[in-house]
């Protein structure tokens, strides 16, 4: 007996347009692809970025002995590679300066701190490895004018150094770096044996140029999205030992409609936690908390603004929000217009195939050999919704069909939103669009939109580095 597949009970779906990146102010420079957009292009900043500096400076912060292996890696940089993996997606790259319009260059001899090789003294060996980064780190803000971006080279002999109770060798290093003003790049052994020399040099630079000051692409203006929309990402830590937590640190940064201006705000909050267990399952804050943070958060987004309110404010969470969250976050936000909270989870326990007309006559479809489009959203309650953002993304690619990674089924992400009126199909294509703000790397797209993904990278940065103030930070001092 054959299946009625039409009687479904499942929600009709639809397909959102693959977000374009702009690669100019006027948003004439458009792609969809950031990397084949840096290759026509070029970077979004590239006719100011001089006015700051005239070339990107390297200060560096390794072992003696790998001196030749860092020099070798930054002159990968300077030239051209042909792409020999995810050739449909990556482009060949022609050489940092062609690129980005500005020579890479080593700093002065005194940005660069050398070490010993075995970083011999007593002591363990976390607290070595901390010693000498707070060391290079001083000595390197006395000449922090010579210098661009520290380079940090980390080698997988000093392993036993790298974690202990209370100590996270990559945390500590950035918030090193956070407190003088100094963005690193930590790079490891695999970054001098790594095979795909493009994807490695689109990787390595982009970073660099980000970390350096720069603007490598931004979202285009998104349809029916309105002018002056901002967004907001909180994560959550608890701080100290787990089984003696007593303080929730929220994070919260700040972007612009068109992905821009991330900022980052650590707040301490106030209000005990009463219930730990809960809070570990299900973090969250007090009204008073959470109005303070988005209120500290608006005002933010003011000071680069002219002191003009957005006429939206799109608040994203991975957590559900509670009543009063909901309250403390429309307290703060009462002058918005449009406020928005909505709750953002990567893994809902969804599955999608894509299927296409079977070729057996008996058979009313068949399995596609690709996944479900990115951009497919399904709709399953007037304020909740899967979207696939992980999927096929023809338009990225030179060769037709282009799936990253190129394993497994893709799982979409789920939106529940708690506040806000209007189509969900653009709330959906919003988080579809931060997917692609990830400067960090050179992928097509981040499982999840950057309003999360940065807030959580914070969040567990101060989670590991109590002593890190509550201040606002630029995103790129943690990458």
């Amino acid at each position: 007996m054959r299946a009625e597949y039409t009687a479904s009970k499942m929600p009709p779906f639809c397909l959102l347009e693959e977000p374009l990146l702009t690669f100019n102010p006027d948003d004439t420079s458009l792609d969809v692809n950031p990397l084949r957009g840096l290759d026509q292009y070029g970077a979004y900043s590239s006719l100011t970025f001089q006015n700051y500096t005239a070339s990107l400076r390297i200060a560096t912060m390794a072992p003696s002995g790998a001196w030749a292996n860092l020099r070798s890696l930054v002159n990968t940089l300077r030239s051209a590679h042909t792409p020999s993996d995810r050739k449909e997606y990556v482009p060949m790259f022609r050489g940092f300066e062609k690129i980005f319009a500005v020579p890479l260059v080593a700093a002065q001899a005194e940005a660069h701190i050398r070490w010993a090789d075995d970083l011999s003294s007593d002591g363990p060996p976390h607290v070595r490895l901390l010693h000498a980064m707070k060391d290079g780190m001083e000595r390197l803000s006395l000449v922090r004018d010579q210098f661009d971006v520290l380079m940090v080279y980390l080698p997988d002999s000093w392993q036993s150094a790298f974690r202990a109770p209370g100590f996270d060798a990559h945390d500590a290093l950035k918030a090193l770096g956070a407190s003088h003003g100094i963005p690193t790049q930590v790079i490891n052994d695999r970054v001098f044996s790594f095979s795909s020399k493009a994807s490695l040099a689109w990787r390595l630079s982009i970073a660099l140029y980000v970390k350096a000051g720069g603007i490598p692409w931004k979202l285009a203006p998104l349809p029916g999205v309105p002018d002056n929309t901002a967004y907001i990402g909180l994560a959550y830590a608890l701080r100290g030992n787990p089984k003696d937590a007593h303080y929730v640190t929220c994070c919260s940064q700040v972007f612009d409609a068109d992905g821009g201006g991330m900022q980052f705000v650590a707040f301490e909050a106030r209000d005990p936690v009463k219930d730990v267990d809960g809070a570990r399952r299900n973090p969250f804050l007090s009204r008073s908390d959470m109005r303070a943070v988005l209120a500290r958060s608006l005002s933010l987004y003011q000071s680069r603004n002219g002191g003009f309110l957005p006429r939206r404010l799109v608040v994203h969470k991975t957590t559900s929000f509670k009543a009063e969250e909901l309250e403390g976050a429309l307290d703060a936000l009462s002058a918005v217009p449009e406020v928005e909270c909505v709750e953002i989870t990567s893994n809902p326990g969804w599955r999608g195939v894509w299927l296409k007309q079977s070729r057996d006559k008996d058979r009313p479809s068949e399995p596609d050999g690709y996944p479900v489009p990115r951009g497919t959203m399904l709709q399953h309650s007037g304020v909740s919704a899967l979207v696939w953002v992980a999927g096929n993304a023809p338009r990225a690619s030179s060769r037709g069909d282009y799936y990253q990674g190129g394993k497994s089924i893709p799982r979409p992400i789920s939106l529940t939103r708690y506040a806000g009126i209007g189509p969900l199909e653009l709330t959906a294509h919003e988080a579809l669009a931060l997917t692609k703000m990830d400067w960090n790397n050179d992928a097509l797209y981040d499982p999840v939109p950057v309003t999360i993904r940065y807030s959580q990278r914070l969040a567990r940065t101060i989670a590991n580095v109590p002593s890190l103030p509550g201040n606002a930070y630029a995103y790129r001092l943690f990458m």
